[in-house]
């Protein structure tokens, strides 16, 4: 549904905005990329900050500020950055996937979205290592490098091929998906980790893989993918198929044709450490 205080001639005009400042911060990632570069922890093992993640940060900002100086802004790094318009909430992650990056594994991306009045309506995620970027508006449909791309047509768990993660607290707690992701690969024809939630959400949508699920995330490691995923056809949802809560930190997202078969598996993984799969 389009918001009735929006036009698609100014959601195209929003998404050209986001496509220049994800191409921004995709140069700060393109000229460290390789290099020796700073990086420490935020606190938790594993959770890493980058010179790099600031750095991109601020380009993707700068170009928003310029091109939308009244929006107010949701980044990853600076935390949220409030202005005149609260209609409209920019949302940027600079580098989605910094372990990946750090480690020279070029599964990683920026991604910048853009909610007006509540709703998810634009998002960008560009994977400079790659050169892949995927875009969408709500009411535009997604592409990726600017051609049109659909979600799969799999329609049986046993023949899908999904997508998961595994969030920054698994060491401290019971909910931490090891169990989800042992029962669903072995029902499925697998499951790979990738590391970049926005990049998992973009594989979906494109058909290179037909389910995705995780938790423990944030609103910039979602909202850009969600646009683009849902956009090119495919379901969002909570694990139960309820209404999705982008503050939740859960996803269920897919093609459409097995997010039932996947949503009852989640519900019901079976999470003893005997469990058999036999």
């Amino acid at each position: 549904m389009i918001m009735s205080s929006i036009t698609i001639e100014q959601i195209s005009t929003f998404l050209d905005v986001a496509l220049i400042a994800a191409r921004a911060g995709g140069v700060i990632l393109q000229n460290y990329w390789g290099k020796q570069f700073n990086v420490t922890e935020k606190g938790r093992a594993g959770d890493l900050l980058t010179e790099v993640d600031q750095k991109s940060e601020q380009e993707i900002i700068t170009v928003i500020k310029r091109h939308c100086p009244q929006h107010n802004i949701l980044a990853e790094e600076s935390g949220k950055i409030d202005n005149q318009n609260h209609q409209y909430l920019w949302v940027i992650d600079p580098l989605d996937g910094t372990t990946n990056y750090a480690h020279g594994y070029p599964q990683a991306a920026v991604s910048v979205g853009l909610i007006v009045e509540g709703i998810p309506t634009v998002g960008v995620v560009y994977n400079p290592m790659t050169q892949e970027l995927w875009s969408a508006g709500k009411g535009l449909g997604a592409t990726l490098n600017y051609n049109k791309i659909q979600v799969s047509t799999t329609d049986n768990l046993a023949d899908s091929l999904l997508v998961t993660g595994f969030a920054y607290d698994r060491r401290e707690t019971d909910d931490n998906n090891y169990a989800e992701f042992c029962y669903l690969t072995h029902l499925t024809q697998g499951v790979r980790r990738g590391g970049s939630a926005s990049l998992d959400l973009c594989y979906v949508a494109c058909g290179r893989l037909d389910g995705y699920w995780e938790r423990g995330l944030k609103p910039w490691d979602l909202l850009a993918g969600v646009v683009i995923l849902e956009e090119a056809g495919g379901i969002i949802s909570a694990y139960d198929e309820s209404k999705f809560e982008l503050e939740s930190g859960r996803i269920l997202a897919t093609n459409g044709n097995i997010h039932t078969a996947l949503s009852k598996a989640l519900l019901y993984t079976p999470h003893s450490p005997n469990f058999s799969f036999s």
